[in-house]
């Protein structure tokens, strides 16, 4: 009933046909697998629960049911209700997810033009997050400046933490050659407008740290200027896929890396919480 009443209430909604046939072609064992350690035992496996804390396995996967149950605390279901109690997940994200692993495309009815717009733009933004990234490793000083904040090349990758050229259409000429269009850029806010016409990069010659939603999907960025330049910080602009008062940077890594997430601790900057990582506190 929960599950029915998501998918309507949402723009587009899923086929309860494509769901039901998405949770027939997944193996449940293979998405518990890769997140929770299984041990086969005659036709099913079993592994320590990962809801509850015990010494002997009392949590079962069959892939004859495909279904998981614990024993010890009752938790049970489909591959779905385990990425939204394990990952914290919402329906719709968990379908996506499952979607995803089985290289095929959520179907939606009735989807509008701006539901369209998102989820086109999600593709552009991840595409920028990883033109960035590569970016970094061209920019001395940028490293430096994060070496001097101690951090470690593994936590700057655990944030993906990237750099803009100081090129005024750096980022443009690079991702137009992938096919995306300044317009595009603009609609993602990785691009400004001139008046007299044409675009320009938003983000130059800063340290960028993207912001990721809660599927760990890129919907923004924050710049640090590298230097003297001015504002310190910049920010995406609020767009399609971006609204400032209702996210929080670092929620999806503190989700991803605290199992019991029953606390978080609300800093004022990318680098607080950057740098509070690098120290294991994660739940920042």
């Amino acid at each position: 009933m929960r599950a029915r009443h998501i998918i309507s209430a949402m723009a587009g909604r899923i086929p309860q046909q494509f769901i039901d046939d998405l949770l027939a072609r997944t193996d449940i064992v293979e998405v518990i697998e890769s997140r929770v350690p299984l041990k086969r035992a005659g036709r099913e496996y079993t592994a320590c629960c990962p809801f509850h804390t015990e010494k002997t396995p009392s949590f079962t996967v069959s892939p004859d049911k495909q279904f998981y149950h614990c024993f010890g605390c009752g938790a049970h279901g489909s591959a779905v209700s385990f990425l939204m109690e394990y990952e914290r997940m919402e329906f719709v994200d968990a379908i996506e997810e499952l979607a995803s692993r089985a290289g095929v495309s959520v179907p939606r009815e009735g989807l509008d033009q701006q539901v369209k717009l998102r989820h086109d733009l999600y593709d552009v933004m991840e595409a920028a997050a990883k033109y960035y990234r590569q970016q970094l490793k061209y920019s001395p000083h940028s490293v430096d400046y994060l070496k001097s904040r101690g951090l470690t090349g593994q936590i700057a990758a655990d944030f993906g933490i990237g750099y803009a050229a100081p090129g005024w259409e750096s980022i443009i000429k690079a991702l137009g050659d992938k096919g995306i269009s300044a317009q595009v850029l603009h609609d993602a806010g990785l691009a400004i407008k001139k008046d007299a016409g044409g675009f320009y990069d938003r983000f130059r010659n800063r340290i960028m740290f993207p912001i990721r939603d809660r599927r760990g999907r890129v919907i923004a960025f924050g710049g640090r200027a590298v230097g003297d330049d001015t504002p310190k910080y910049l920010n995406s602009p609020e767009n399609a896929l971006f609204h400032k008062g209702q996210e929080l940077y670092g929620l999806y890594e503190a989700r991803k890396n605290v199992r019991q997430l029953e606390r978080l601790i609300v800093v004022e900057g990318y680098m607080d919480v950057v740098s509070l990582a690098q120290f294991e506190v994660r739940n920042v």
